[in-house]
C-alpha cells in the first residue's frame, strides 16, 4: 500500500518508455509489414506469381491471427497464474519482447531467397515464424497493459498512468511513420521510385525489433506492483473457466463488441494511408509529413484526455471523439490529391483515436473490479487480455482487407500512381472509407446502448469491495492465544448504533456487527493490538486483525471512496503490527463535508460468525479513543 495515492514517477516513466517501444512494434506489424509483403517481397517475380504469393501470405497472416485470437484468453490466464519474485507481468514482458523481436526481424527478409527458390518451404517457415512472433507478442502485450490495475486501484491514478503510457505509445506509433521511408531509403541500394528495396526494409525491421526489446527491459527494471489484499482476493482460474469468466462480465462483453467493430474500422483506414500516399498521391515520402504532425497532435490529444474526462466524463468524451473522426473520414473521401486537404482529413481522423483508446482502456481496467464483485474473484490479466485480443482481431481483419485491396486495386510490386486505374481507385476508396464507416457506426451504437460502466459506478464497486474485505480473511489458529479482546473506540465522538448509519449495507448488518461514531476530530487509533491486514489506495478504510484473531474494518465516511484519497492520510502499512491506541489514520473533516459526504466512522467485526460472543460495553453517548466499546470472546 502506498501512503500517498500515487504511482511513482520512475514507474510511470519506464512504463511510458515501454509503451513507446511497444507501439513501434505494433505499428510496424499492423501497418508497414503488410506494405513490405505486398510491394517489396516479390519484386522481380512475374505479375501472376507475385500476386498469387501475396494472396497466399495475406490469407496465412489473417488465418494465423484468427487462430491466435483463441489463444489470447489462455495467455492472460497463464500470466494471472504466474507467481515469481518479479511479479505476474515482468517475466512475460521480457520473454515476449525477446522472442517476438527476433521473429519480427527475420520476417523482414526473404529467408535467404526461399521466397523464389522454394516458395512452398518459404510459406511454411513464414507461417511458423509469424505465429511464434504473434504469440510471444501477445504475452508481452497482455502482460504490459495488464500492469495498470496492478500499479494502482485509484481510477484517477490509473488514468494518469495510462495517459503517460499513451504519450509514449503515441510517440512510438507515430515516429515509425516519420522515419519509415527516410530510414528505408537511407539503407536501400535502389530507391525504387521512392519506395526503397529489401535491404532498406530489413534494416527498418531490425531497428524496430531492437527498440521493442530494449524498452521492455526498461519496464522490467523500473515498474513496481502495488501490494494489496484486494489483489489477493483471488482464486486460480482454470482453463475451462476462462471463457466463463469473460462471458459473465457483461460490461466487458458489450465493450468488447463495441471496440471490436471500432478498432477493425480504424485499423483498415490507418493501414491504407501509406498506400494512399504511394498510389493515389504518388509521393510516399510525403507520408512522413503526416506522421510528424500526428506525433504532436496525438500528444495533445492524449494530454487532453484527463481534463476532458473530468469535465465531460469518459462516456461523453467517446461520443465527441467519434463525431470528429467521422468528419475526418468525410473530408478524406473527397480530398483527392490535394496534400493539405489530405493532411487535414487525416488529422481529424487521427485526433480522436488516442481519446477513444483511453476511454476503452480505462473502462476495461475498471471492469476488473466489476468482474471481481460480480463473479467473486479477480482476474486482471484474463480480463485485460480482451483489449489486445480485440486489437489483434482488428489487425487480422485489417491485414486481410489491405492485402486483398492491394491485389484488387492493382497496388502490388512494380505499381505506381500512374499505373493504378480509375476502377482500382474506386475499389481502394470503398475499402479505405466505406467499410470502416459501417464498422465504426455499429461499434458506437453498441457502446451507446449497452456500456454503462463509468467512473461513478466504478467508485461504488471499489467501495463495496472494501466493505466486504474481511469476509475472506483467514486467521491462523495458532495465532489465537487469548480468549477475550477489549475493543476500544478508534475515534472520539458520538457513539451510535450501526443500524442508524446512512449506508444501507452497513446498517443492515450484512457486513458484520459493529457501531458508528460521529467524529469530533479526525484522528483514528488502533482499537486493539494486532496487524494491519488491508490498506486501500482510497485511504479511507483499514482492515486489521487482532492478536487474538478478531477481524475488523474501520471505514471513514459514506461515499468517501469518490474522494480518491483526498483528505486522508494513513500512518501504517500492510503487515505492520500496531498496539492498541496507536495513531493509524487521520482525515480532514471539512474536506469530507465540503464534498457533500457523511464523515461518520463505521466499524464492523467481519468475522463475527467465527467468534463466541460480542458484548457491547457502551451503545450510545460521547466516547473518547480510550473508551472500551466491545468485549469480544473467542474460545
Amino acid at each position: 500500500m502506498e501512503k500517498i495515492n500515487k504511482v511513482p514517477v520512475k514507474s510511470r516513466l519506464t512504463y511510458s518508455i515501454g509503451a513507446f517501444g511497444h507501439d513501434m512494434f505494433y505499428a510496424t506489424l499492423g501497418t508497414y509489414f503488410i506494405m513490405f509483403v505486398t510491394s517489396h517481397l516479390f519484386t522481380g517475380d512475374s505479375s501472376a506469381e507475385g500476386t498469387k504469393m501475396i494472396g497466399l501470405i495475406t490469407l496465412i497472416i489473417a488465418g494465423l491471427r484468427f487462430v491466435e485470437l483463441a489463444i489470447d484468453p489462455f495467455i492472460g490466464n497463464t500470466i494471472d497464474n504466474t507467481q515469481t519474485r518479479w511479479g505476474h507481468f515482468k517475466p512475460w514482458i521480457v520473454v515476449g519482447a525477446t522472442i517476438g523481436s527476433i521473429a519480427l526481424a527475420l520476417l523482414f527478409t526473404d529467408l535467404g531467397g526461399l521466397n523464389k527458390s522454394n516458395p512452398t518451404l518459404y510459406l511454411i517457415l513464414f507461417a511458423v515464424l509469424y505465429i511464434t512472433m504473434d504469440i510471444f507478442y501477445s504475452f508481452k502485450d497482455i502482460g504490459f497493459w495488464s500492469m495498470i490495475p496492478a500499479l494502482s486501484f485509484d481510477s484517477r491514478e490509473r488514468e494518469k498512468t495510462a495517459t503517460w503510457a499513451r504519450v509514449g505509445s503515441t510517440i512510438g506509433g507515430n515516429i515509425v511513420g516519420v522515419i519509415v521511408m527516410p530510414f528505408i531509403l537511407f539503407f536501400s541500394i535502389n530507391s525504387n521510385n521512392g519506395q526503397g528495396d529489401n535491404r532498406g526494409w530489413f534494416a527498418f525491421g531490425l531497428m524496430i525489433a531492437l527498440a521493442s526489446w530494449i524498452t521492455a527491459l526498461g519496464v522490467a527494471w523500473g515498474t513496481k506492483e502495488v501490494d494489496s489484499d484486494l489483489r489477493k482476493n483471488t482464486k486460480k482460474t482454470s482453463i475451462k473457466d476462462v471463457f466463463g469468466v469473460l462471458l459473465k462480465n457483461d460490461q466487458l462483453m458489450w465493450l468488447s463488441l463495441s471496440y471490436a467493430a471500432y478498432t477493425a474500422g480504424i485499423q483498415i483506414t490507418n493501414s491504407l494511408e501509406l498506400y494512399y500516399f504511394t498510389y493515389i498521391l504518388g509521393n510516399a515520402s510525403q507520408f512522413s509529413i503526416l506522421a510528424t504532425i500526428n506525433t504532436f497532435v496525438g500528444l495533445f490529444a492524449v494530454l487532453a484526455f484527463p481534463p476532458m474526462a473530468q469535465k465531460f466524463n469518459r462516456r461523453n468524451v467517446f461520443f465527441i471523439a467519434i463525431v470528429i473522426l467521422m468528419i475526418g473520414i468525410g473530408i478524406f473521401l473527397t480530398a483527392g490529391t490535394n496534400l493539405w486537404m489530405i493532411i487535414l482529413a487525416a488529422e481529424l481522423f487521427f485526433i480522436p483515436q488516442p481519446l477513444i483508446f483511453l476511454v476503452v482502456l480505462m473502462t476495461l481496467t475498471d471492469s476488473v473490479e466489476y468482474g471481481q464483485l460480480k463473479i467473486g474473484h479477480r482476474d486482471e490479466s484474463l480480463t485485460l487480455s480482451v483489449r489486445p485480443l480485440l486489437d489483434k482481431l482488428g489487425g487480422a481483419l485489417s491485414n486481410l482487407v489491405v492485402g486483398l485491396t492491394a491485389v484488387w486495386a492493382g497496388m502490388t510490386a512494380g505499381a505506381t500512381s500512374k499505373t493504378v486505374t480509375d476502377h482500382g481507385v474506386t475499389i481502394f476508396k470503398f475499402m479505405m472509407f466505406g467499410v470502416p464507416v459501417i464498422l465504426i457506426l455499429f461499434g458506437t451504437f453498441v457502446f451507446w446502448r449497452k456500456v454503462k460502466l463509468d467512473e461513478k459506478m466504478h467508485a461504488d464497486i471499489v467501495d463495496q469491495l472494501e466493505q466486504t474485505w474481511g469476509k475472506e480473511v483467514t486467521v491462523e489458529e495458532t495465532s489465537i492465544a487469548l480468549t477475550t479482546t477489549p475493543f476500544y473506540a478508534p475515534v472520539a465522538g458520538e457513539l451510535v448504533p450501526l443500524e442508524s448509519v446512512s449506508d444501507p449495507k452497513f446498517a443492515s448488518g450484512e457486513l458484520g456487527p459493529g457501531f458508528g461514531i460521529k467524529p469530533t476530530d479526525g484522528q483514528v487509533f488502533a482499537p486493539f493490538s494486532g496487524t494491519v491486514r488491508a490498506t486501500f489506495t482510497t485511504r479511507h478504510a483499514l482492515g486489521l486483525v487482532s492478536d487474538t484473531g478478531v477481524t475488523a474494518l474501520i471505514h471513514v465516511g459514506v461515499g468517501t471512496v469518490n474522494m480518491q484519497g483526498t483528505g486522508f492520510v494513513n500512518f501504517v502499512d500492510q503487515g505492520q503490527h500496531v498496539e492498541a491506541g496507536d495513531l493509524i489514520m487521520e482525515f480532514y473533516q471539512p474536506a469530507i463535508r465540503d464534498a457533500g459526504y457523511d464523515d461518520i466512522v463505521i466499524v464492523t467485526i467481519t468475522n463475527a460468525a467465527d467468534l463466541t460472543a460480542i458484548t457491547a460495553e457502551q451503545s450510545t453517548g460521547l466516547v473518547t479513543a480510550s473508551d472500551r466499546i466491545l468485549t469480544i470472546t473467542n474460545n
